[in-house]
């Protein structure tokens, strides 16, 4: 792809460029968007609709400053998966809502007392294997769906042949591929796996003939579809795991920063994004779709066309809301095989995995010392072996909100805590 002139934050593309550079944005966060809701049995088309409806509320807010495309978080897939065992997908949503509540609380104290302290409470010891523990919890999920007849325990070569093809096309896109199309390795998978599928004979297309060219998606409303109701557990669950997403929030933001050549943490502010990281997950959740965070796919689609407007990204808001209303489009995903997310998945949840790891190497973690050794283990023994604290019959705090509580409180009572942030500050103070 040949380099683009730079495009500022507040430039209006010609239309034509517009279109086309929204749609890269679009592809770019399209097959990790609908994973997600895939994975925790929500509706796809809802959490395109408000993953876009996210974005435009998160540009609002933050005044149109930050170009940031939202979509379904991978973080919160397990609890989502726990939470819907409980009060089924509206109890949720409501655990969705709250997290979000959270965000707007850490963003007003923020706003009052700066970031510091959350940067000291959530060093490089504590956040990487918390975010091994979101990947690595979700291997057996991936490998279930590679190898299983959906919905039974039933072993199938052929469903497997298709997520290893899947996982192939997938590892071969993200390496060989240049440019904004090695951003989107996911898609290609999907795309190629549903090909392969689709000649293995595992594809029943009659419900994409059957569908309606328009239809509303599978909207869950509170107080329309379902009443509300607060549940200690779900919340015990869902809330802790919004303490995980800030610390991504916040890299992302430095990371978005440095390939746009401005500060945002100082302007328009972190308390701004992050406000508009919550609203967005509220506005989710009181539609029905997964929590979102902002996707580091996209800011890699801004580092290679140098198009930074606001505007484009708002386009691909657009785009994604307009899309979740085509019924047969809807249809479509819903016939993707389960193995052919499957094969996506071992890839997508390993790389969650890595990146922990990748966050312990970058700082200059020094394993080799007991703090840090004692932290990063009991944090990824408990969160992926499923530990949980049975605080009453309603009250239940398990896996990685377990894992990651714990690791903030080991780190704030065990001596020598300057090891646990390594050599290098994991969130640098200035970008210029």
């Amino acid at each position: 792809m040949s380099q683009q002139k730079e495009i500022g934050i507040n430039e209006v593309p010609r239309i034509d460029k517009w279109l086309t550079f929204s749609i890269q944005h679009l592809f770019a966060m399209f097959g990790a968007t609908i994973l997600v809701p895939y994975l925790v049995d929500l509706s796809p088309a809802v959490a395109l609709f408000s993953s876009g409806l996210g974005t435009l509320a998160y540009l609002l807010i933050t005044r149109g400053q930050v170009p940031a495309y939202l979509g379904s978080s991978f973080a919160f897939i397990a609890p989502i998966i726990a939470a819907t065992t409980i009060g089924g997908p509206e109890g949720a949503m409501i655990g969705s809502f709250l997290a979000g509540i959270i965000y707007g609380i850490v963003a007003l104290l923020i706003k009052a007392s700066g970031v510091s302290w959350l940067l000291k409470i959530l060093p490089p010891i504590v956040v990487g294997p918390v975010i091994m523990v979101i990947g690595l919890g979700l291997a057996g999920v991936a490998i279930n769906m590679a190898m299983y007849v959906p919905g039974t325990s039933e072993y199938s070569v052929t469903l497997f042949s298709v997520a290893i093809v899947t996982l192939g096309i997938t590892i071969l896109s993200a390496f060989f591929l240049k440019g904004f199309f090695g951003l989107i390795p996911f898609l290609f998978g999907i795309i190629g796996g549903y090909v392969y599928a689709y000649f293995m004979g595992v594809i029943d297309l009659t419900p994409i003939s059957e569908a309606p060219i328009f239809a509303v998606p599978d909207f869950i409303i509170p107080f329309v579809t379902y009443t509300p109701s607060f549940n200690w557990q779900i919340a015990a669950i869902m809330v802790p795991i919004a303490v995980v997403t800030i610390s991504e929030h916040i890299g992302d933001q430095m990371v978005l920063s440095k390939v746009v050549g401005k500060n945002f943490i100082k302007k328009p502010g972190l308390h701004r994004s992050l406000l508009g990281d919550g609203v967005a997950t509220m506005i989710a959740s009181v539609l029905g779709g997964p929590p979102n965070t902002t996707y580091g796919e996209n800011i890699g689609v801004l580092a290679i066309t140098r198009v930074f407007s606001v505007f484009v990204i708002g386009g691909a808001a657009v785009l994604a809301m307009t899309l979740a209303f085509f019924g047969k489009f809807a249809a479509l995903i819903q016939t993707i095989p389960t193995a052919v997310m499957g094969g996506v998945s071992i890839l997508l949840f390993g790389v969650i995995a890595s990146s922990g790891l990748r966050m312990l190497i970058e700082n200059g973690i020094n394993m080799g010392l007991k703090r840090n050794l004692i932290i990063s283990s009991t944090i990824l023994v408990i969160g992926i072996g499923g530990a949980f604290i049975q605080v009453s019959d309603e009250i239940q705090i398990a896996g990685m909100a377990l894992a990651t509580i714990i690791g903030i409180v080991l780190h704030l009572i065990l001596p020598d805590k300057e090891v646990s942030y390594g050599t290098k500050s994991m969130f640098e103070d200035d970008n210029n």
